[in-house]
């Protein structure tokens, strides 16, 4: 069994023979980039060259001091204009490494599996550490579990892959295309049977990507909308995601049938996504209630078209007019209005198309509303709009709505004989509406704790009972609960306007009706910044409340407190410990809670170290409070890319670490910026980031974790407690650390860059 191939190369600590293809394909692409550069810009070619000669110099000697002061030298006599050419040269020039490397790693995967055993246990999943066909493998071999348990914990398995816009992407959506259409011709360039004049256009192509790139302005001139940016998520669902996740679900079958010797449920999908982006308003006022209500009705608009795509195609493979179970009969006796009378399937497949097609139109009237701009994507749908007796049909509002009518025809064919047919695109779309339901994503709502107190205590002004921000933790809880319990709510919602005259209340109460209106299916959690106390979940269970959303019409959005500086991870088995005391909450939260550990305000509160040590203590102990109250507990893992955000590079080796019982199948975490390219900016990359997730999360459940002794833990503690003094020392207290950070580092710089709607700082000064 080996480790992951597919690392970046980056983290390999060297290189190796299975490289060569790697550095030949970076060759060949800087000199194109060079060929480029020095027939439009011979100056800054000329600049290029003197400075990457010195930079090797300098890799190749580190101990060398005289290529640096060269470097430093030239750096000096530079004009502005002459630095910036040479500048966007090298990050060109990295981007293309980065585009071989992607390359790369898909070569080097399918080169190992090429060469495996072939007497081994073969499945289409790489023989890897970190695949679910290694982890299995090492399971059963080991002794570490049995076919049942592997299948029984692997069907429980539920991982959420939450896209945010965090401001990490500086490269424009339409370079990062041009990118990952370099790494798909230098896939193509391996093929052995490429035609010559094949390889000559291929290179071409490469040469006129190449040359484009260069021509482009890589720089954001205007700041994106945070529209715009739930765009860019949704691009990377309908280009890599929609495809990625049915084909890696079908060779995740496949995989389990040669080493189990099962099949997994056609609707079992492991791996789902959600999105901050558009719903995440934490120190981010462009996120408007209404931005949210267009946000999810463009998603849901993208998910109706996707839909039918899929359904027509459908509809011409079910050509079938014989042999239908009792079932699907009975559903198809409910279309009439159908002019295929013998092929029941197209007959049940055309009556979707159009409840899609309406759903379709309906979204984009209602985005033509919300926008004041006539509907660019009303066209799209013309060649199905013949369908007659679409605007007779209810949309598409729910899953249930496309899955009832798929399962049917599904256990029809497989109980008629038609198998292969059951099993082919059928099978996709049903996974598809597993995955990616009808909104693509499931949007979160983030909001910051004192938003919502501010909230609530212009209610109890209007109600003329006093200041709720002016009560104590115990006075709060007290007439929270009381609230909770009662059937009337606190004002008639046409009253919102009357509440108060703060804008930001306003828009925090139309936050939750906006919510109310979009539905279940469209949304998440609600995660709390910067949460406190037990009276911080509670106000915005009373918040939903006022609005319709109870568990008792299944409107409630999950309730999800984010706990991110060191004293709050601290206090947070405390607070969850009261609200698993009150029997409103327990008797709405139905015994499952969710919490999110925050990562990147965690470190820069205290510094890494500390922080670590934080957020492992925290989880311990929050499983021993849900435990004893019999709830089931799910993380929510904040974390970035960088280390500095929480993020590793292993991310296996990364999930095994985690505290011993805080993940029990369920893991969320957060992906963000750049990280989302690096790991779905491609089909088979997604493929294998999926994978990964899988197997971590199966592995981790049957990893017998070391137990920190006591000693070690009071070790840690000081440890903890002296790096964390040592650190907010140098960041509060030394007065030379700002001006020296700023001088050392293009914070200042970065702020000023148009690449995310969110502003720099939560609260500027």
């Amino acid at each position: 069994q080996k480790e992951s191939s597919t690392a970046p190369l980056s983290q390999a600590a060297e290189l190796t023979p299975e490289d060569a293809p790697l550095l030949r394909d970076i060759q060949m692409l800087s000199d194109m980039l060079e060929e480029v550069v020095k027939k439009d810009d011979p100056e800054a070619d000329a600049l290029y060259r003197k400075f990457r000669s010195l930079g090797l110099d300098r890799a190749s000697d580190p101990n060398n001091s005289d290529a640096l002061e060269a470097m430093i030298a030239y750096a000096k006599d530079l004009t502005s204009e002459q630095a910036l050419g040479v500048m966007r040269i090298f990050s060109i020039a990295l981007n293309l490494i980065n585009s071989a490397e992607v390359a790369h790693r898909l070569r080097v995967t399918r080169d190992h599996e090429l060469k495996a055993d072939k007497n081994a246990h073969v499945g289409p999943l790489p023989m890897l550490e970190d695949s679910m066909r290694g982890t299995i493998e090492n399971i059963l071999d080991n002794g570490m579990g049995t076919v049942d348990e592997i299948v029984k914990k692997l069907t429980k398995e539920k991982v959420e892959i939450v896209l945010t816009a965090h401001p990490t992407e500086v490269n424009r959506r339409t370079l990062l295309r041009k990118y990952r259409q370099i790494a798909t011709v230098l896939k193509n360039l391996d093929r052995p049977d490429l035609h010559p004049y094949e390889r000559s256009e291929a290179i071409s192509s490469l040469q006129r990507l190449v040359a484009s790139i260069w021509g482009s302005d890589e720089i954001r001139r205007q700041r994106p909308t945070p529209q715009i940016e739930a765009q860019g998520g949704i691009a990377v669902i309908e280009s890599v995601l929609w495809d990625a996740v049915p084909s890696y679900l079908r060779k995740l079958n496949a995989q389990c049938q040669v080493s189990l010797g099962r099949s997994l449920p056609v609707d079992f999908v492991p791996i789902k996504f959600a999105s901050w982006i558009g719903g995440d308003r934490d120190g981010n006022p462009n996120v408007t209630p209404e931005v949210t209500t267009e946000v999810v009705c463009n998603q849901r608009l993208r998910a109706a078209k996707l839909f039918l795509d899929e359904l027509n195609v459908l509809y011409n493979e079910l050509a079938i007019s014989t042999r239908f179970s009792p079932e699907m009969e009975a559903l198809a006796a409910t279309i009439t209005d159908s002019h295929d009378v013998l092929e029941k399937y197209r007959r049940v497949c055309g009556h979707i198309r159009k409840r899609l097609i309406k759903t379709i139109k309906d979204c984009e009237i209602e985005l033509e509303r919300l926008t004041n701009k006539d509907s660019i994507a009303a066209t799209e749908v013309g060649a199905v709009s013949q369908l007659s007796g679409w605007q007779n049909v209810k949309p598409i509002r729910t899953s249930e709505d496309l899955m009832e009518p798929l399962m049917i025809m599904y256990n029809s064919l497989t109980s008629t004989g038609y198998d292969e047919v059951a099993n082919g695109r059928l099978v996709d779309v049903i996974r598809r509406v597993s995955a990616f339901g009808t909104t693509l994503v499931r949007l979160d709502i983030r909001e910051e704790s004192t938003r919502h107190t501010l909230a609530v205590d212009a209610i109890t002004r209007h109600l003329g009972i006093g200041s709720y921000a002016q009560w104590d933790e115990e006075a709060r809880l007290s007439f929270l609960q009381a609230e909770l319990a009662g059937k009337r709510p606190l004002f008639r919602t046409r009253d919102i306007e009357e509440i108060s005259d703060d804008d930001d209340v306003r828009k925090t109460l139309r936050v939750f009706e906006t919510a109310s209106e979009l539905g279940p299916e469209a949304l998440g959690a609600y995660v709390i910044s910067q949460a406190q106390t037990t009276s911080d979940v509670l106000a915005v269970m009373l918040l939903q409340k006022q609005f319709g959303m109870t568990a008792n019409n299944g409107n409630l959005m999950r309730v999800v407190p984010l706990f991110e500086t060191l004293n709050d991870l601290t206090n947070a088995p405390s607070v969850i410990n009261t609200l698993f005391q009150i029997p409103t909450y327990m008797g709405q939260c139905k015994g499952k809670q969710e919490v999110m550990v925050g990562y990147s305000d965690s470190a820069k509160d205290a510094g890494r170290l500390a922080a670590c040590w934080a957020q492992y203590t925290a989880q311990e102990k929050m499983v021993q409070v849900a435990k004893k109250y019999g709830v089931e507990l799910t993380f929510f893992h904040g974390k970035g890319g960088t280390v500095g955000r929480g993020g590793n590079p292993a991310l296996f080796r990364a999930v095994l670490s985690h505290p011993p019982n805080t993940i029990n199948g369920r893991f969320r975490v957060t992906e963000q910026g750049e990280m989302i390219t690096q790991n779905f900016g491609s089909v088979p990359i997604a493929e294998r980031t999926l994978d990964i997730y899988t197997s971590a999360v199966l592995c981790e459940g049957f990893t017998k974790h070391v137990e920190p002794s006591q000693n070690w833990r009071d070790q840690m503690d000081r440890v903890s407690e002296i790096s964390c003094a040592g650190y907010r020392h140098l960041v509060r207290e030394e007065p030379r650390f700002v001006p020296y950070f700023r001088q050392a580092t293009p914070e200042l710089e970065l702020g000023t860059l148009n690449i995310g709607s969110r502003p720099a700082k939560r609260n500027p000064k």
